[in-house]
């Protein structure tokens, strides 16, 4: 079997790619993509990090490709959706870089606290100037950590070591999970209001983009620093530079930008920031952890083993897929919906199925689901095989179950979510051209096809709310496509769904959530 390694990784990988008898490893770097496609057809798999694309047109070409392997978290450059239409697995590495990412993460931090790259400069320059840099210790401080994966759970360990008082935000951690870490849970304007140090540990999303701006530096203390090690621009940088230029904030680091390579931005004039080029993986154990991730996961698929860390859904044979694919779709979609109900911390998920299920294996539904309940915060860190793992170790007890009942539909999916004062309940089909639809949210009976964009904005029942919400939207050139309302009883709650044409800002969701009547409001991107 033939392996193709486009990119550079570790020799260390490589060699037990070589040991294998079966395997013949080319490594043939910076190839543009015509090459790739004329050689495409030799090979059965693909390793690639973030330098090489693989595109559509490569994947077609690849008539024997079984797997795509990157070395490293993002899958930004493979076409993962071209991949799994054949039947090709890709994998990545989630894991490698943790605790790279969480020790630069410190160093940051403790640069931050002790000036260490302005003192080392000027010294440097001839400069005895100890009382300008004078620091703070980091004993006593509080840090907010924004993302309680494996990369935020370790820095919060080794703050703890340092004496620091740790507040975390993580829409899936439950208190018991915060308890034994003996640490608090906290919503994030808490952490805005009261942290010294405030760091992001979470993939950029639609839900993540500028997280923190303009809004959230003027929740802060005087004295805050943040630090972005994640993704560029989950922190606005241009608010950034702003807030810390006009002293509303101490300073920070950034080692992650919104355009890589950045070799010019307003922050570098900034003597308050240490800034690094996305240096959070770049160590040698982390390079040979990848390494070795990604290509014992390409020999186990190439050898017909299972793999632990696949990110779109391992081949299931053609006659069985052509069934299953509508419902994982209605599973990954209910997942996603699920994830903006969730009122806090889930503890509890009960996924019933109800009718044309008994020829289906449930288990790849439910870990669809649980991708896409995931997904939204933590991005290409969670995928089809992981989930149910993630989903466990945050706590959330999960149960599925094939029911006899008999309904008004064929076939129902019907979740029940559990958090420690509150409950949801959400329903969907597939109906019979294969689309799938979310027939129920709570008490309210719907039929909204989970496709393009939607706002969901639950409310009261009474007038004067349909027309303002249809205002703002119009006012801020977002077109309404479709509209639909539902209620439990005259004058009670009410839920208004509103299918549009356009990607909807935080700012006009806040602007709806300023009218009298509206409780909530939301945005999905099913695209």
């Amino acid at each position: 079997m033939n392996i193709l390694i486009c990119d550079p990784i570790s020799e260390k990988g490589i060699a037990i790619l070589e040991k294998e008898e079966a395997f013949q490893v080319d490594v043939r770097l910076k190839l543009p993509e015509e090459e790739i496609i004329a050689i495409a057809p030799n090979y059965q798999a693909i390793v690639v990090r973030s330098e090489t694309k693989i595109t559509k047109a490569i994947i077609e070409a690849a008539t024997q490709l079984k797997v795509i392997g990157r070395a490293g978290v993002g899958v930004d450059n493979i076409d993962v959706e071209a991949a799994t239409k054949k039947g090709i697995i890709v994998i990545n590495a989630p894991d490698g870089n943790t605790i790279s990412a969480c020790e630069h993460t410190m160093a940051l931090i403790l640069a931050l606290a002790r000036h260490v790259p302005q003192a080392d400069h000027s010294l440097r320059q001839h400069l005895w100037d100890r009382k300008k840099y004078t620091g703070i210790e980091l004993r006593g401080k509080t840090i907010g950590i924004l993302g309680f994966g494996k990369i935020g759970s370790e820095i919060a360990v080794r703050c703890k070591a340092f004496g620091m008082n740790v507040l975390v935000y993580d829409p899936y951690i439950t208190q018991e999970r915060a308890a034994r870490f003996n640490l608090e849970l906290v919503d994030r304007e808490t952490i805005y209001r009261e942290a010294d140090f405030i760091t992001v540990h979470m993939p950029l999303t639609d839900e993540t983009r500028n997280m923190i701006g303009k809004k959230q530096f003027a929740m802060m203390k005087p004295t805050t620093r943040v630090i972005n090690v994640a993704r560029g621009g989950i922190i606005n940088e241009d608010d950034l530079y702003e807030a810390v230029k006009n002293g509303v904030i101490a300073g920070g680091a950034i080692d992650v930008w919104c355009k890589e390579p950045m070799t010019e931005h307003p922050l570098f004039d900034l003597p308050q920031m240490v800034i690094t080029p996305h240096l959070g993986a770049s160590t040698e154990e982390a390079q040979i952890n990848v390494a070795l991730d990604v290509v014992e996961e390409v020999r186990r698929v190439l050898y017909g083993m299972p793999v632990h860390n696949a990110v779109n859904i391992p081949f299931i044979q053609p006659e069985v897929m052509e069934k299953a694919k509508p419902f994982m779709d209605l599973s990954e979609k209910l997942g996603k919906m699920a994830s903006y109900l969730a009122d806090g911390p889930i503890k509890e998920i009960s996924i019933k199925f109800i009718g044309d299920f008994k020829s289906l294996d449930l288990r790849p539904m439910t870990s669809t689901f649980l991708k896409g309940l995931l997904r939204p915060i933590m991005n290409d860190a969670v995928n089809y095989v992981n989930a149910p793992v993630i989903a466990k170790e945050r706590g959330i007890n999960v149960t599925s179950a094939q029911s006899d009942e008999t309904g008004d539909y064929t076939n129902k999916m019907v979740v029940t979510l559990k958090g420690k004062q509150w409950n949801h309940h959400l329903a969907g089909s597939v109906f019979q051209n294969g689309e799938a639809h979310i027939v129920g949210i709570d008490e309210f009976i719907l039929d909204i096809r989970p496709s393009g964009h939607l706002v969901l904005v639950p409310h009261k029942d009474q007038p004067k709310v349909v027309g303002p919400v249809g205002m703002i939207l119009g006012e801020n050139d977002v077109n309404i496509a479709g509209m639909q309302l539902g209620r439990r009883e005259l004058g009670g709650d009410s839920l208004m769904v509103l299918n549009v044409d356009n990607v909807v800002s935080d700012q006009v969701l806040e602007k709806l959530k300023q009218l009298p009547a509206v409780h909530k409001a939301a945005y999905l991107n099913f695209n």
